[in-house]
């Protein structure tokens, strides 16, 4: 019987000490959604096109990071075209930052929607809500609100703690 109440009382210790956690590090802060009336910021940056572990792809992010050091105050952004499920799947993403106007080897993307849904998600990068929770209730918003969504979701990495997702609207 001790053995039994020994082991109850570890789980309990680990539940609890595991839940604290948890919320310390940000695990049941909201994802805060409004709906922002201007266009997504006019973005400067790349297309990739290939499997997760390509070194390409983060040859990408670090050439688009190297620009983003030339350019204080912008950020990096993501668009996933299309996601991978695993680790050999294909993927499409587009890495930029929030700069008006190209260069010779970079794109711009520009936006003719006026209005975007704008989801803050706060907390350690850890335990940070799927991509799929996060569409999830830009939709649940979007339906809501009687809003069409774009099918476009910008990621805006503000920092190791903040992600802000983009939906633009029709």
């Amino acid at each position: 019987m001790k053995k039994i109440g020994g082991i109850v009382l570890i789980l309990v210790v680990l539940g609890t000490s595991g839940s604290l956690i948890f919320n310390y590090l940000g695990g049941n802060r909201p994802i805060e959604l409004s709906l922002v009336t201007k266009s997504p910021d006019t973005l400067t940056g790349q297309t990739f096109r290939g499997i997760p572990l390509d070194k390409n792809l983060e040859e990408l992010f670090q050439t688009i990071q190297g620009v983003q050091k030339l350019h204080p105050g912008t950020l990096l952004h993501t668009i996933y075209y299309v996601e991978p499920a695993g680790k050999l799947d294909t993927l499409e993403v587009f890495v930029g930052i929030n700069l008006p106007f190209g260069t010779a080897d970079l794109a711009v993307k520009k936006w003719s929607e006026t209005r975007y849904i704008l989801a803050k998600i706060t907390g350690n990068k850890w335990i940070m809500p799927s991509p799929e929770t996060i569409k999830e209730k830009i939709q649940d918003y979007a339906k809501a609100n009687n809003l069409m969504l774009s099918g476009y979701y910008i990621d805006k990495i503000v920092s190791e703690t903040e992600v802000h997702v983009l939906a633009p609207i029709r």
